[in-house]
């Protein structure tokens, strides 16, 4: 799944090497995809190479090839995808009123609560999590307390040293603001969403993973909203 920009960028390099041969400049792919700067060129590069599409070649400049094409896409609409996902979490969202009441040996009487399984999230370079409900998954309540859920299927490695693998499926507790060093569903720029350790710095926002083969993230303020905390993870052996 590739964010809106990731996708004209990639599109963008195709249409050029298929034209020319040769693969647009920084300043060029920033020109066309209205951007303001180059790091953000070089963060949506960065964020197709982790993702297949593209390969940088080194010791050479402007090295770019495209290795594939997204699956999705429509021939009919000349290349283009029919349809993004905004990466905004909403919907109809697991509830629980309260924590269940727990008397004597009753806990075979307690129904376990559904909640809706919302796409994929990255513990890795971000990507884009959906708010498409997937399928929905059964969770004992004591695992939830109050308030709305979701549920996120985690592709990539960075979180590993805090004990989440890929393929995991980890609970949300859907909130908008959470504390420094809680593990959070951060959605950044308002369109790429990814699952990482919170540090608040000053006036700025850093998002930490747990390996050390990647690095910290830091943004402004602005550019960063919490979109739920991590209570739990479910794994399938």
């Amino acid at each position: 799944m590739l964010t809106r920009k990731q996708h004209e960028l990639l599109m963008f390099i195709h249409e050029r090497m298929k034209e020319s041969g040769i693969p647009p400049s920084f300043d060029e792919m920033k020109e066309a995809l209205d951007l303001k700067s180059k790091s953000g060129i070089h963060r949506l590069i960065t964020a197709l190479e982790e993702r297949g599409f593209i390969r940088r070649l080194p010791n050479r400049a402007r090295a770019l090839e495209v290795v594939k094409l997204p699956d999705s896409m429509n021939p009919s609409l000349g290349g283009r995808k029919s349809r993004f996902e905004p990466s905004v979490i909403e919907g109809n969202l697991g509830k629980v009123a309260a924590p269940p009441q727990r008397a004597g040996n009753d806990d075979d009487n307690i129904a376990p609560v559904s909640i809706p399984v919302m796409g994929r999230i990255a513990a890795g370079v971000p990507i884009e999590a959906i708010e498409t409900q997937s399928h929905t998954i059964t969770v004992p309540p004591e695992m939830l307390g109050g308030g709305e859920h979701y549920a996120l299927e985690v592709r990539g490695d960075s979180m590993v040293d805090a004990g989440i693998f890929d393929g995991d499926t980890v609970l949300i507790h859907k909130q908008p603001t959470a504390n420094n060093g809680e593990i959070v569903v951060a959605l950044v720029d308002e369109e790429e969403a990814t699952l990482k350790r919170l540090r608040r710095k000053g006036d700025t926002v850093a998002l930490e993973a747990a390996n050390p083969a990647y690095e910290t993230r830091i943004f402004g303020p602005d550019r960063v909203k919490v979109q739920g905390r991590l209570i739990g993870l479910i794994r399938k052996y």
